[in-house]
């Protein structure tokens, strides 16, 4: 099992607005730095057009990660496929693989926020046909250095060639998903690892859902180790689960608020934080040993998993404990699972 930290570069409290843009991108490069430092196997930054992130160019911030790394994969978590030109996309992960000597992957997903569509002059009546036609064109490029597509949404390609071509062939594509069937049975149909962002409830309930996955790729001929199944979900380690808890409450309730100010969600309480902190909740906040556990059992919930991805970034925490954390999970969570893994 691959572990590894995704990062949105937000700021949702006071006092972590007051950090400067630039200080806050120096530190979260420095973050993917120690990640790599301490053994991680991969970091995402995902992709947001809002005042309160500075992720809308997660390529150019893995480029520049890339140069003060050496071992850790660098992905986007995730690139909002339905906005996008997706040669621009290919073109810029193909550069990304080249900088990084063969480290590049990305996660493509339709995004939670809408904010890209007026931005980019689409339609949100065209949300799902904008994903569908642009995941097929991206495919298309990945395994094709001339193209010949047509859709409805962008100028077709008469054999123009899409270049530079990257390190690894193919560059890995997983597809990233929340609660839709559909998406489940795309990504299984198509043969792409599959990335479930949880952030919150029980995780076995994403199971079913998993399974449409799994069956979906049976069906179309592709063999179970093609089909991994990642998990996206809230989290932060600390010495002690209290420590953890007190630390990210206080930042994850004002994330939270913002969000469900603007979808209607009720207001989210301490009770409601340790619930989801429970053997069965979304949210890995604990001890290293703890975690690690957790970890553990919602994989074998979930019929196993291939990564897990820590988002720490919604408690806007200060620079020096996500620090920490990082190595926390570096030292403390990851040799745990992978012990466990060679003793199975």
């Amino acid at each position: 099992m691959q572990i590894g930290i995704d990062s949105f570069a937000a700021a949702y409290t006071d006092a972590s607005r007051q950090v400067a843009p630039a200080d806050r991108l120096r530190n979260l490069i420095e973050q993917i730095e120690h990640a790599d430092q301490v053994g991680l196997d991969v970091f995402g930054i995902g992709e947001h057009h809002r005042a309160e992130y500075l992720d809308s160019a997660p390529a150019v911030i893995l480029g520049a990660a890339a140069a003060r790394t050496r071992q850790i994969r660098l992905t986007s978590a995730v690139t909002v496929l339905s906005s996008a030109d997706p040669v621009r996309v290919f073109q810029n992960f193909a550069t990304l693989d080249l900088v990084s000597q063969g480290r590049a992957e990305m996660v493509v997903g339709r995004g939670s926020f809408i904010e890209s569509f007026p931005l980019f002059g689409l339609r949100l009546e065209d949300y799902d046909s904008l994903f569908a036609e642009k995941l097929d064109l991206l495919l298309q490029i990945r395994d094709n250095e001339h193209v010949h597509w047509s859709g409805k949404h962008r100028p077709s390609l008469t054999g123009q060639g899409v270049y530079p071509r990257p390190v690894q062939d193919p560059l890995p594509i997983w597809l990233g998903v929340g609660g839709t069937p559909s998406s489940f049975v795309r990504a299984g149909a198509l043969g792409l690892p599959l990335m479930v962002a949880i952030i919150g409830g029980e995780v076995r309930r994403f199971r079913p859902l998993v399974d449409l996955y799994r069956e979906a790729g049976e069906r179309a001929g592709h063999p179970p180790e093609q089909l991994k199944v990642g998990m996206h979900a809230p989290g932060y380690v600390a010495t002690t689960t209290k420590a953890a808890a007190d630390d990210f409450f206080p930042g994850w309730a004002s994330a939270m608020a913002s969000v469900a100010k603007e979808r209607g969600w009720p207001p989210v309480t301490r009770a409601d934080f340790d619930a989801q902190r429970g053997p069965e909740g979304a949210l890995l906040v604990g001890s290293p040993q703890a975690v690690a556990e957790k970890i553990a059992h919602h994989s074998e919930a979930l019929g196993g998993l291939s990564r897990v991805s820590f988002q720490m970034n919604p408690a806007s925490l200060p620079h020096s404990k996500l620090m920490r954390a990082i190595e926390a999970v570096g030292q403390g969570v990851a040799p745990v699972l992978r012990d466990a893994r060679e003793a199975a």
